[in-house]
């Protein structure tokens, strides 16, 4: 038996075999990892060439649809073996090099994506820039297909920094910018199975059960650090509702949640809470300054706005939503204020008439 455990058929396995085969499978992966993307940058050549050949015989000679009905029968008799060939996959091959130049196609992010993804970003979105938006934040954090479908469903990029915070007063200007990219508004916890009004601590239950969708929706790098963190101060303890770190901005993120709508009161704690784990978790040499978000169903943003300014920790305010009807339907189904209302205008006119 050697030092790496392993014994080879001649005997005991030489000094060093362990690090050489490891780096030799790391070479294996690298090499795998470089034939994959060359395979998927000539795929997407090809198929941006077969889309700009189209879309120039059609735009010269005005070739109609049935066209490219005709070549995908073609080329699917000629290639059998060769997946793609298909009119729909034709047409999206022809809305691509329309939408990107061929340079653009094969250098941008866009170029690194899996076709399947590319016809995601032509079926959802119609405006270029939010197509090179969504196409960087997918290779940028390696998005599944399903994954980025979500991510446009809900309108991420208006999301993304969008909550009131108070980062620019109390955070160097550099990372007051990196501390926005970390705040949604709102929150969309579309995955939970709630159909009711439910407390505060039901509300982090469910968040905690689907941890690793609550931690996508939260954004990249956010690592679970706690839920209800105990600590002291002075003898007393306190419990902090949600405590993470974003190993890629190296900061700790406390997260207070909150079922009804935004008091200027919730900030105070919650600025308690930073200020507790940025004296006693953080790590001043290594460690941004932490922040904090609020959660909360519902806001006046110029209360939120006063809050804000009355206090010194590095603080954000967001909306969050599980429903998961689109806002247009949404602002359609009454609320169960307007429900009660309602309910209480028709005993009055039953009243009236008996």
């Amino acid at each position: 038996m050697g030092e790496d455990g392993e014994v080879s058929e001649a005997g005991l396995t030489p000094d060093g075999y362990g690090d050489l085969l490891a780096q030799l499978k790391a070479h294996v992966r690298g090499a795998r990892l470089k034939a994959t993307r060359a395979v998927n940058t000539e795929l997407l050549v090809l198929y941006w060439n077969i889309g700009r050949a189209i879309l120039d015989r059609q735009d010269a000679q005005g070739w109609g649809t049935k066209v490219v009905e005709r070549l995908a029968a073609d080329l699917r008799a000629e290639f059998p073996d060769m997946r793609g060939f298909s009119r729909s996959n034709l047409h999206y091959m022809r809305t691509a090099a329309g939408s990107w130049s061929r340079e653009a196609f094969v250098q941008q992010p866009v170029g690194q994506l899996p076709w399947g993804h590319i016809t995601t970003l032509i079926d959802k979105l119609d405006d270029p820039a939010l197509r090179d938006w969504y196409a960087a934040a997918a290779v940028d954090h390696g998005w599944s297909r399903a994954v980025l479908t979500h991510q446009i469903r809900t309108q991420l990029d208006r999301r993304v920094g969008a909550a009131p915070t108070n980062f620019n007063e109390h955070l160097p200007p550099g990372d007051s910018d990196l501390a926005h990219q970390l705040v949604r508004d709102p929150y969309v916890f579309d995955f939970l199975d709630i159909n009711e009004r439910v407390a505060e601590r039901e509300l982090e239950a469910a968040l905690m059960s689907r941890l690793q969708r609550f931690l996508l929706e939260l954004g990249h790098g956010f690592a679970f650090a706690g839920r209800q963190y105990h600590f002291t101060a002075g003898g007393d303890d306190f419990y902090i509702d949600l405590l993470f770190f974003n190993w890629i901005q190296s900061r700790f993120v406390v997260v207070e949640l909150k079922v009804g709508k935004f008091e200027p009161e919730y900030l105070g704690k919650l600025g308690f809470y930073v200020s507790w784990v940025d004296d006693n978790l953080r790590d001043h040499t290594q460690h941004a300054p932490t922040i904090g978000i609020l959660l909360c169903a519902g806001r006046n943003d110029q209360v939120v706005r006063y809050s804000l300014a009355g206090t010194t920790a590095p603080l954000a305010v967001a909306d969050y939503t599980y429903d998961t009807l689109p806002a247009p339907v949404r602002e359609l189904v009454p609320t169960d204020d307007d429900l009660a209302t309602a309910v209480a205008e028709t005993i009055t006119n039953l009243d009236s008439h008996t």
